[in-house]
């Protein structure tokens, strides 16, 4: 009797420790949401709290991407590998008759890395072996940073930077 008992236990055990995966939707790799080339577009900032360098810094961000031009570019490769080229350095503001002229820069400083992302922290790996991480949301083709995790002038005082995937 006990016997059965004890069949019947591990007999039930076993049926329902089965799964099916049939009902289950596979699990999306968060890292692939992430591939591709992304132009910072737009500084999001508090006005009120925010520093004179990081409004300046949203003002010329709007003006040059209203040219089509774009000033920091990030490429997030299949193989887990970043480019990051950044423009900010190069930028040479003058004034004329109608106000301040920005042309776009025709150089760029240029950072290889490696990446991780798990769906809402990019962990990077930069040249000096430094881990950074910082908070990303990626909804289709538009990428929100948080400027604070950055170490970009003008740009990582506080806000949100907004990329835009080409």
């Amino acid at each position: 009797m006990k016997f059965n008992i004890f069949l019947f236990l591990t007999t039930a055990l076993f049926l329902f420790s089965c799964s099916s995966d049939k009902d289950e939707t596979p699990e999306i790799d968060s890292s692939t949401q992430i591939e591709g080339t992304w132009d910072a577009i737009e500084l999001r900032i508090d006005e009120d709290t925010a520093s004179d360098d990081a409004k300046f810094g949203q003002q010329i961000l709007e003006f040059l991407t209203n040219k089509d031009c774009y000033i920091i570019t990030l490429t997030f490769n299949g193989d887990m590998s970043l480019t990051a080229a950044n423009s900010s350095n190069y930028l040479e503001i003058s004034a004329t008759n109608t106000g301040l002229d920005v042309p776009c820069p025709t150089e760029s400083d240029t950072e290889s890395s490696t990446y991780t992302y798990d769906g809402r922290i990019l962990t990077l790996v930069n040249e000096d072996g430094e881990t950074v991480e910082v908070s990303v949301v990626v909804e289709g083709d538009v990428m929100f940073v948080d400027a604070t995790d950055l170490d970009i002038p003008n740009f990582d005082d506080s806000g949100e930077l907004i990329f835009k995937r080409r």
